[in-house]
């Protein structure tokens, strides 16, 4: 049986709607649907591509407590705000996981938690994954 390790960013969210950042089950890392959250405060109100370097940065930092890398990433999922956004979130997903190519989802929403943020981005991995 695997254990199952839970990482918290630490935000009150995390604890009021009972969720965590990331989980790691034997070696398979889940990340939660991550926003571009930093010290409380959203980063790039307005600006798609900032806002999805933070939220990578944020999801890397999650993989990183957990034992993994972005190259261990085997899927993404990314949810836009509006649509045309899409080639600024693209283009900062590609220079962080382009080197593992995992398979990908890109849907528009009509909206996220706070109106001001554009993009979520959740990832699965898997813990020494090779080519």
């Amino acid at each position: 049986m695997s254990k199952r390790t839970r990482i918290s960013s630490g935000t009150p969210f995390e604890i009021n709607v009972g969720y965590s950042r990331a989980v790691r089950v034997g070696d398979t890392v889940f990340v939660s649907g991550t926003t571009a959250m930093k010290d409380g405060q959203l980063v790039g109100v307005g600006d798609c591509g900032a806002q999805t370097r933070q939220t990578l940065e944020n999801i890397v930092w999650a993989l990183e407590q957990a034992g993994a890398t972005a190259n261990d990433v085997v899927r993404y999922r990314i949810y836009l705000t509006n649509i045309n956004d899409w080639p600024a979130a693209t283009e900062e997903v590609a220079r962080v996981f382009g080197p593992a190519r995992p398979t990908g989802t890109l849907v528009a929403i009509t909206g996220l938690i706070n109106p001001e943020m554009l993009v979520e981005i959740e990832v699965d991995a898997i813990i020494g994954m090779t080519d």
